[in-house]
């Protein structure tokens, strides 16, 4: 197969932005990197809306300026994606923009439906499943269901809101806790803290170490500065509109890094992890679907390891960078050979960005090969084997639930393109803190393994297979 003939997606997820645009910079930066992006995605709306920090106003003349900008660069685009996964037109995308609540929270919720609110009812309507996305006030989601819910029976009120999965920046209004109150069966993604305690928040993991304070060492804090950027993004027609940041950039940007299609994760199991960060279920009842903050343990860029819930995002800082880089790249020129582009894995003889799924007995060895994956550019690939093993346990001490699996480089070439893993066996375990003679047995237990495919362009790019090994009887 060649670039040319690479399928189109199988599916895209359709998405609403609900944005405080104009309050600071970083909604304005956000927007610019989601463009780039908008190829994988069905985006059904781009509703301005207001937020703690911007009480009376909205501003979809600063949505319309991004998109413009993008309409100069979206040929050149084009040349640098397959003829399956083409960018849409920039009129496409200013038609489903519009105004939201020009007032704070639920006061405003109650009011006069706003032109953004009737187009979110529009676009929850018409799909299956709608991302709503929220960068600052909730209340045009907020008043949505306030509507549905007057003027629709139990039934109808019941499918429009199983629709719904939402991603919010922490909550900026009064509107997020009054959603997640009275619908709590609505797939909810909110970090949870004293409110405007960002610092406190899994999305800070973006960009904010240096501004809010935490794990200090562990990201790469080169890859988020005012000079990478000015180098990096904030070059030609279209990088030129992303403005210099005040705070930190780009906060809002983790709402749909996951959603990306890159094969690293499924965005509606939040556990898993992936460049937008991992959640896990508030309730393990399920009587509420919030997802709040999990942590990972990883190993920073001074050697020493962090164990934090903004660790789960900044661990994956030079892919999403680089990605984002490289696209910005694609926008200065339509010649193909001019930028990078991503590789292309086929894992097992399957070349699509599903989950591979795989069932074996206690003690099995596993064998995956990758070796048949190539680059568009005909660039050096380098296989990077990981074990996630956070999203396999149910506390905050992984190691007491999950060993650590090793891979085996069993390729000819000695470049782990094709390994193996030995799991668990049966009688595998580890010492139970309160009785060392004791063992607690790992058991039947599902363990992800990540593939990350990397090329050695200029700006390096990635690409992901996740595999669920399945271990039992």
């Amino acid at each position: 197969m060649d670039f040319q003939s690479i399928p189109p997606f199988k599916s895209k997820p359709h998405i609403a932005v609900l944005t405080d645009i104009c309050n600071e910079p970083d909604d304005a930066e956000s927007m610019t990197r989601f463009l780039l992006y908008a190829n994988e995605f069905n985006i059904d709306a781009l509703v301005a809306t207001t937020s703690t920090w911007q009480r009376t106003s909205t501003h979809k003349e600063e949505i319309f300026k991004i998109v413009d900008a993008y309409g100069t660069a979206v040929e050149n685009l084009n040349a640098h994606v397959p003829p399956s996964r083409q960018y849409p037109a920039a009129s496409s995308l200013r038609s489903v923009v519009r105004s939201g609540l020009n007032g704070f929270g639920m006061s405003a919720a109650r009011g006069a439906l706003s032109e953004g609110t009737e187009l979110l009812i529009k676009a929850i309507d018409a799909s299956e499943l709608i991302w709503v996305l929220i960068w600052g006030g909730s209340n045009v989601l907020a008043q949505a269901l306030l509507e549905v819910q007057k003027t629709r029976s139990k039934i109808e009120l019941e499918l429009f809101t199983s629709k719904i999965r939402v991603y919010a920046i922490s909550d900026q209004d009064d509107a997020g806790p009054w959603v997640r109150l009275h619908f709590p069966k609505i797939f909810y993604i909110a970090s949870i803290h004293a409110f405007n305690y960002y610092g406190m928040a899994a999305w800070a993991g973006i960009s904010g170490e240096t501004y809010y304070g935490f794990d200090h060492g562990g990201p790469d804090s080169s890859l988020v500065t005012k000079e990478w950027l000015k180098t990096n993004i904030q070059i030609g027609p279209y990088g030129s509109v992303y403005p210099d940041p005040v705070f930190i950039p780009e906060g809002d940007t983790p709402t749909f890094l996951s959603l990306i299609q890159n094969g690293l994760t499924d965005p509606l199991q939040p556990s898993w992890g992936g460049w937008g960060g991992r959640y896990n279920l508030t309730d393990l009842s399920a009587e509420s679907l919030h997802y709040s903050d999990a942590p990972d343990s990883v190993v920073g860029e001074d050697g020493r390891t962090y164990t934090s819930s903004q660790a789960t995002i900044w661990r994956w800082r030079k892919a999403y960078q680089g990605d984002f880089a490289a696209r910005i790249q694609w926008t200065l020129s339509p010649e193909f050979q001019s930028a990078n582009h991503a590789p292309v894995i086929v894992l097992n003889g399957d070349i699509g960005l599903e989950t591979l799924h795989l069932k074996v007995r206690f003690g099995e060895i596993v064998k995956l090969d990758a070796s048949e994956s190539w680059d568009p550019d005909g660039n050096e690939l380098t296989f990077k084997w990981m074990h996630y093993g956070e999203p396999s346990a149910t506390q905050w001490t992984c190691r007491f639930e999950v060993p650590k699996l090793g891979f085996e480089d069993i390729s000819s070439e000695k470049n782990m393109g094709r390994v193996q893993v030995r799991v668990p066996g049966k009688d595998d375990g580890c010492m139970f803190p309160l009785d060392e003679t004791k063992i607690m047995k790992y058991g039947p237990k599902t363990y992800h393994i990540i593939l990350e495919v990397v090329d050695n362009g200029k700006f390096p790019m990635r690409a992901y297979r996740r595999v669920l090994v399945e271990v039992g009887e």
